[in-house]
């Protein structure tokens, strides 16, 4: 399950720079659909990793919080780049988010690599 996430994580990011360029150029939806199925693949096997620990720590439940978050920020900042706006909020919002997931998930949490203490 946690290749499964990994992989639709790293497809959404991808996507969410060629949506965000295409509706720059003023381009089609269709890379931004494919993100928002990326969205609900990432979702459930969150919530399936989240089930598969034995204990549910804070810091679990903090790493979901923040991994909806940068979903959010990136929905945010496609949205805002298909009406024209500036995109600047959804994308230091974005950067902020992804990067505790990262630190909370591949440097603290037990299925990371423990890149901290």
């Amino acid at each position: 399950m946690i290749h499964l996430h990994i992989t639709a994580w790293l497809i959404a990011v991808v996507l969410l720079f060629v949506t965000v360029s295409m509706y720059e150029k003023g381009k089609g939806t269709v890379p931004h659909m494919i993100m928002r199925l990326m969205y609900l693949v990432i979702i459930f096997s969150g919530i399936m990793l989240f089930m598969s620990y034995a204990s549910h720590s804070f810091e679990l439940a903090i790493k979901l919080v923040v991994g909806l978050w940068a979903i959010v920020a990136m929905e945010l900042t496609s949205v805002k780049a298909k009406k024209g706006k500036s995109t600047r909020a959804g994308w230091t919002q974005f950067w902020i988010a992804f990067i505790l997931t990262l630190i909370l998930g591949f440097g603290r949490l037990p299925l990371g690599v423990q890149l901290f203490g």
